[in-house]
């Protein structure tokens, strides 16, 4: 068993849509509390002495803000956090870290590949959207053998307009062409969210209703088609991407086991956060 843990940085302000991320992550990926960090950026900075060492994957969470987003209005603590995240990346490319950013990580990783994000096209209200393989997918260890077409939840206000140089391009949907894309050979993002679920987005729905996604009158409706949608395949690239690079030699996870000892300062090791929710 790997001795180094998955590191989990997440943006999202809202307390239950947090938890819901990262109680889902370790669901959907089937990890155990023991084999992850977890580090909200919006709390503060990355602890003195972080180094990327001390991890064997990075997973990166969705949230309100987006990339493209005006610096001048933009709240300076999402502004902050971003940097700090901008400044791994090349870290993260130069050693071909694992790495699976999802949906904010998305225009994260094709930022800093200098691709441009935006929101003048691509983006996606919430909902389920039938998503397509591509060639260079179906031969990807994380996607070989899925259906070529399966249902994702989406719903996102900026997308990246163009293929980063270099990347590889995994997914498209008709409404968004990047929906998975690869550098070098373990560093992956998604504009869906491979954790999520029918129920996970209703309660996103419920917590990000007047955060200008849709139209709040519209949250029922929303709500009623996320619940009813089939999605099934995007939760498998999760346990793919924790198989591969976390999981050998594993022991079978142990619900509920919580150690906190030898945890780098601000790299927090959560207890269970049971009944809550995700976010968009």
């Amino acid at each position: 068993m790997t001795s180094k843990p998955v590191l989990i940085l997440q943006l999202r302000p809202e307390d239950e849509a947090s938890d819901g991320e990262f109680r889902a992550f370790l669901d959907k990926g089937h990890l155990s509390e023991s084999e992850v960090r977890r580090h909200r950026m919006e709390t503060g900075p990355l602890p003195e002495g972080f180094s990327l060492d001390e991890y064997s994957a990075v997973i990166v969470g969705g949230g309100p803000g987006c990339v493209s987003d005006d610096p001048v209005a933009r709240d300076p603590v999402e502004a902050r956090a971003e940097a700090e995240l901008l400044a791994l990346m090349p870290e993260i490319l130069a050693r071909d870290m694992p790495f699976l950013g999802c949906c904010y990580g998305i225009g994260l990783l094709a930022h800093h590949l200098g691709a441009r994000v935006s929101k003048e096209r691509h983006s996606e209200p919430v909902s389920a959207v039938p998503c397509d393989v591509t060639e260079a997918g179906q031969a990807d260890p994380l996607l070989a053998g899925l259906p070529l077409r399966f249902n994702t939840l989406v719903g996102h206000k900026e997308a990246v307009q163009e293929l980063p140089d270099g990347a590889v391009h995994l997914m498209s949907s008709e409404t968004c062409p990047f929906q998975m894309i690869r550098a070098g050979e373990n560093v992956y993002a998604t504009q869906f969210h491979p954790e999520a679920d029918g129920q996970i987005f209703a309660d996103r729905i419920r917590i990000y209703r007047n955060f200008g996604y849709f139209p709040p009158e519209e949250a029922a409706a929303l709500t009623k088609a996320c619940l009813a949608a089939e999605v099934t395949e995007p939760e498998r690239i999760l346990k793919r991407f924790v198989a591969r690079y976390v999981s050998v030699g594993r022991p079978h996870r142990a619900q509920g086991d919580g150690n906190m000892a030898g945890l780098p300062a601000g790299i927090v090791q959560m207890p269970a956060a049971g009944g809550m929710a995700g976010a968009t």
